[in-house]
């Protein structure tokens, strides 16, 4: 490897660390250039440097908006998703100011994945997709792509179910696999992430039942979650083999995905699907809506669909 390839692709790399999510806090255990994150990927980076092809960046994301409506301001990408959108090609484009080939970034978006475990129908995730796909087409970089369970053609016209099914059997983990690995205390974090998040998205209104029981529910779903994540993962790995990976969950130092933050949030779990961009005045947040509510936002809309909320200057409050 050429000390100049080296170098490029470190500085390439350095770009997305900038951002990087990490587990257990902003520090989480290494230094802002920490030499395990930066391995962990190099040699990926390199190769691309070194056939003097984009840089390709993988990231399971943008499954579609919670069903909860306290969370969200309904089915459709707003402003959260597009500052999310021109934050990943901004940085794409910058990138492309160190190695002239520039990058490229794939978005798995996983909602048809998992839709049924989380409680959003496949008309819903199909008008996320439909309206994403409007919103990358606007930007300005034309470097993001979107692929989506629908685009594999043995699974093409199988049916949404039936695509599901088939993902599981092809690359799924088996799920007392994943059970034991929880109880062994790896994993665990995304785990208990994600059951909070099932269980806030089935609490609404219109759910009758007890909240122990929807607590049992989540749990349950959040290990087939992890599975299905897993296996949405791998099968990007088999169709980007050259791809690094990145990911909207926080990792540990040296994993083999790299987490990034899309935007600003107090919560390193909180996504734009599971909340609404909130304008503070000089800067925009991401924040669960009732929270915003709360915190006396008002509802802003363009085009004659709800996009944000606003917070006038008096009253913004810095965590």
């Amino acid at each position: 490897m050429s000390e100049e390839a080296r170098r490029v692709a470190e500085t390439v790399l350095e770009l997305v660390l900038r951002h990087q999510r990490k587990l257990g806090g902003p520090v989480g255990g290494c230094a802002p250039r920490c030499a395990r994150c930066l391995a962990a990927q190099l040699g990926q980076v390199e190769r691309s440097v070194l056939a003097g092809v984009p840089v390709v960046f993988v990231l399971p994301a943008f499954p579609g908006k919670s069903p909860n409506a306290a969370k969200v301001l309904g089915a459709v990408p707003d402003l959260a998703e597009r500052f999310a959108l021109e934050f990943l090609d901004g940085l794409i484009a910058e990138i492309g100011t160190v190695h002239l080939p520039g990058a490229e970034l794939v978005i798995g978006s996983d909602g048809r994945v998992f839709g049924d475990v989380v409680g959003i129908p496949d008309e819903d995730i199909s008008t996320y997709q439909r309206e994403l796909q409007v919103m990358i087409d606007g930007l300005p970089g034309r470097r993001i792509r979107l692929f989506t369970l629908d685009d594999i053609p043995l699974l093409a016209g199988q049916g949404h179910h039936r695509a599901r099914e088939l993902l599981v059997e092809g690359f799924a983990e088996d799920l007392d696999a994943i059970r034991e690995r929880v109880r062994a205390g790896v994993d665990v974090e995304l785990y208990r992430a994600l059951t909070r998040f099932l269980f806030e998205d089935g609490d609404t209104p219109a759910y009758q039942g007890s909240r122990a029981a929807l607590q049992r529910s989540a749990r349950a779903r959040a290990y087939l979650m992890m599975q299905r994540s897993k296996a949405w993962g791998d099968l990007l790995v088999e169709y980007f083999p050259s791809a690094v990976r990145l990911s909207i969950h926080p990792q540990p130092c040296g994993a083999p995905k790299l987490g990034v933050h899309l935007a600003e949030t107090a919560d390193s779990w909180l996504t734009p699907w599971h909340s609404v961009a909130v304008d503070l005045g000089d800067r925009f947040v991401l924040m669960k809506r009732a929270e915003a509510e709360a915190a006396g936002a008002e509802l802003v809309s363009r085009d004659g669909r709800p996009s944000h909320f606003a917070m006038s200057r008096s009253r913004v409050e810095v965590a």
